[in-house]
């Protein structure tokens, strides 16, 4: 077996998200190789060099190195050594037993001893550091149901975060699920994290980018998604390039860039139709119908004359749609259940979101409908629940989709057969296939009403221009956050970003990254 880097993937190899369980199984793999890499000595003087090179800088010696009781310490034992031998001043704190640490970190156990490294069991009392190693626990707490930290452990991650010092962690901050990204009782603030072989799903979604700081990934050499196929990958800018629509022609016409039916704007939630549709005209689709369900809708939009709004009927009468947004301002009583019956019915590729999702938990046969038209007509559906609308769809509550988003999303794509997002911090956009991709643009700043009436009508303009669900969906994902960070340079902050000024936003990243020197097709 072959274990060097090679291109083998047409998606950037750093892309790459495994869960605990696969990077023990790659580790595995490594280890049955003849003449297998030293991935702990690898990993340590990885550490040591970021701790040295970002961590350490100026007039910065002295350092605390955290070393838990599995391979996590045994890294920690590595970096110490190196740091040490480079002229730090290294403390190194313990927490397990030598006869009980994993062969390798025994090892490096040893070699920190033999090199004149001593260890210490509690942190010793009035003394100063510059900068913290984190080692104490890596991809492990989220295994066998996951434990909470406790003891001496939990007494040293609270004493490190209560000293404001810059930490760097080892792989994953220690507290955090490196599967979940949820946080194992406490958790360490890390200001680097830098992580081996492959990116983990914790660093990305859920709590994960509240502590784990500026990712740095080390791949100690290996080519992990030769070693075993990825499932999940990080959605960023590199991604979202290849998944753009091409520049367009000069002989461009209107019909070239498709149409699309918005369906909702149910008495006082006109607007949320009003921003899906504003969404989507702003994002390129060459006609934006309106079918609106209030009782004296508006005949024209003022703010955006070129939103064409007409009784819902007429939009689903329409023979030259492209594909149908459902959802926005749409409603719960009896005549929103029956416009989505025949929204599902159409063979339309299909974006539902808001009270369509609901009416779709609330009644089984709006369910069979959604599964039946991807099973049996093959017609794409996209749905883009909030954790609570997730909730409804899977029959548990908040706390379960929260406390294993990436678990979450994958399966509301397989039970509806369909492309899934689940919204959020890191949100997730899960595929049928069982790929799935982790964002990672995005600000607090999209906690307001009507922002994800936006995605919708983002979505909606992107299949309308004919790229496919499995590229629209996370595409307009990271569009939309990535809008919304550029807000948050314009505004200097998150607070008060309102969803009616994402669009434009937006429409201006999405012409900066098609005719980007950087893209492919304008070289």
């Amino acid at each position: 077996m072959d274990l060097a880097r090679q291109n083998t993937s047409n998606q950037n190899t750093s892309n790459a998200i495994f869960t605990a369980a696969e990077i023990r199984n790659i580790e595995q793999l490594v280890a049955a190789a003849p003449g297998r890499p030293a991935l702990m000595e690898k990993a340590g003087l990885a550490t040591a060099e970021v701790a040295r090179d970002r961590l350490l800088t100026g007039e910065k010696h002295k350092v605390l190195v955290l070393a838990g009781p599995g391979n996590n310490g045994g890294d920690a034992f590595v970096a110490a050594r190196h740091l040490r031998m480079w002229g730090f001043d290294v403390t190194l704190i313990f927490t397990g037993e030598r006869a009980s640490l994993p062969m390798d970190a025994r090892h490096a156990l040893d070699a920190w001893l033999a090199q004149g490294g001593e260890i210490l069991v509690e942190l010793p009392e009035n003394e100063c550091w510059d900068g913290v190693v984190d080692g104490l626990f890596g991809i492990g707490l989220d295994q066998k149901g996951g434990r909470d930290l406790a003891g001496k452990a939990l007494d040293l991650v609270r004493a490190v975060n209560r000293m404001k010092l810059p930490v760097l962690a080892i792989d994953v901050p220690s507290g955090l699920g490196s599967d979940t990204g949820n946080i194992r009782g406490e958790a360490i603030h890390a200001l680097l994290t830098v992580t081996f072989i492959g990116l983990k799903p914790g660093l990305l979604t859920a709590r994960g980018p509240e502590y784990c700081g500026e990712i740095i990934l080390r791949d100690l050499g290996l080519d992990a998604p030769s070693l075993l196929e990825p499932n999940c990958w990080m959605m960023g800018r590199a991604h979202a390039d290849e998944l753009l629509p091409p520049p367009r022609p000069a002989s461009s016409h209107k019909g070239m860039f498709g149409s699309i039916g918005i369906i909702g704007g149910a008495t006082g939630m006109v607007g949320a139709a009003l921003l899906a549709g504003t969404a989507a005209l702003k994002l390129g689709a060459g006609r934006v119908y309106l079918g609106l369900l209030a009782d004296n809708a508006p005949k024209v939009d003022t703010a955006q004359p070129e939103l064409m709004l007409r009784p819902v009927a007429e939009v689903l009468d329409l023979d030259n749609l492209n594909c149908l947004v459902i959802g926005p301002g749409l409603g719960m009583a009896v005549e929103a259940g029956t416009w989505l019956r025949c929204a599902l019915e159409t063979s339309l590729p299909l974006v539902l979101d808001a009270d369509a999702l609901n009416l779709i938990a609330l009644h089984p046969w709006l369910a069979s409908l959604l599964r039946e038209r991807s099973r049996k007509r093959k017609a794409p559906s996209i749905l883009t629940p909030h954790p609570a609308e997730a909730a409804r769809l899977l029959g548990t509550d908040t706390s379960a989709i929260e406390s294993d988003r990436l678990n979450a999303a994958t399966s509301l794509a397989r039970r509806y057969d369909c492309q899934a997002l689940l919204k959020g911090a890191g949100s997730i956009s899960a595929m049928p296939s069982g790929k799935c991709y982790i964002n990672t643009s995005g600000n607090p700043g999209l906690s307001s009403a009507g922002t994800g009436d936006i995605l919708s009508g983002m979505i909606g303009a992107l299949l309308a221009q004919g790229l496919r669900p499995e590229k629209a969906l996370p595409l307009s994902v990271h569009l939309h956050g990535a809008a919304a960070d550029v807000l948050r340079e314009d505004h200097g902050g998150p607070v008060g970003m309102a969803a009616s000024e994402i669009p434009d936003a937006a429409r201006r990243l999405l012409n900066q990254w098609i005719y980007s020197p950087r893209n492919p097709r304008n070289l």
